[in-house]
């Protein structure tokens, strides 16, 4: 479904990794020094409106849905956001957080991911250090990868969703998200989030962010989705600081689905 003081360039995207530093002390949001890239997808926009890897971001859409995940380091994207029948996107590695909101007008107000991207980064002095992905509510894709970006650095993008990260074991990292967040769509009764989530946990198989995890998000908007249909943030799940951060995101998950069943059976089609 990023992503999420004091300023650094980067921060790890796609999938929580191994190991937290010595000592224990937490890395969260971009508040250490060391967080300077990440991982993270920016997700999908379905007819219903409305769920990336961050750490790895991930995005895809299911009609009227969109989403934003986050691993590793980067728990809570700084600069992740969605909008129920617009969009999502992600940005990290030195995140600029203005391309959240001000990237979701100009989707609503009808710019192609690829535009949108082009405007965010061609007035940014600091684009040769970001790194930013969009999926809008018809499925196109896009995203950037400053030349600054600390390696590795790279992204995919696809139909329908795009993933990118920084700081990772390698293009395995964003390659084996890529492949889990697809085959995961054939699974009898998934959603976006459950895509979503298949993509952090093959991300992080693959070596994921090479500083080690502790964090893990998952953020999915969907029209009138959320508690007593009132707003959008049909998902918002966040784990801070754990151990293993994506099988414990995976938990919440399951305790969220039971939580709001009816939530999750009117879920949109694609």
């Amino acid at each position: 479904l990023d992503g999420h003081g004091r300023h650094q360039p980067d921060h790890a995207g796609a999938a929580p990794v191994r190991g937290r530093r010595a000592g224990g002390r937490p890395r969260l949001g971009l508040r250490d020094r060391r967080l300077r890239d990440g991982g993270g997808a920016a997700g999908e926009a379905d007819g219903d409106d409305g769920d990336r890897p961050a750490g790895e971001r991930c995005g895809d859409r299911e009609k009227d849905q969109v989403g934003v995940e986050a691993g590793a380091d980067e728990g809570r994207v700084p600069g992740g956001a969605a909008r129920a029948g617009v969009g999502a996107i992600a940005t990290q590695s030195s995140a600029n957080i203005t391309y959240g909101p001000r990237g979701l007008d100009l989707l609503a107000n009808g710019s192609t991911p690829e535009q949108t991207v082009r405007l965010l980064t061609e007035t940014d002095e600091g684009r040769d250090s970001r790194q930013l992905g969009i999926v809008d509510a018809q499925g196109r894709a896009a995203s950037h990868t400053g030349a600054k970006c600390n390696a590795w650095a790279g992204h995919i993008v696809r139909p329908n969703f795009a993933v990118q990260g920084n700081i990772l074991a390698g293009e395995a990292v964003v390659k084996a998200m890529a492949a889990a967040y697809e085959k995961a769509q054939s699974a009898e009764g998934s959603q976006l989030a459950d895509w979503l989530v298949a993509a952090l946990h093959a991300g992080e198989g693959q070596g994921g962010d090479t500083r080690g995890r502790q964090s893990s998000a998952l953020l999915v908007v969907r029209d009138k989705g959320g508690y007593g249909r009132v707003s959008d943030r049909f998902i918002d799940l966040r784990v801070d600081d754990h151990p293993d951060p994506n099988v414990e995101l995976s938990r919440l998950l399951e305790i969220h689905k039971r939580f709001y069943p009816s939530l999750h059976r009117s879920r949109p089609t694609r």
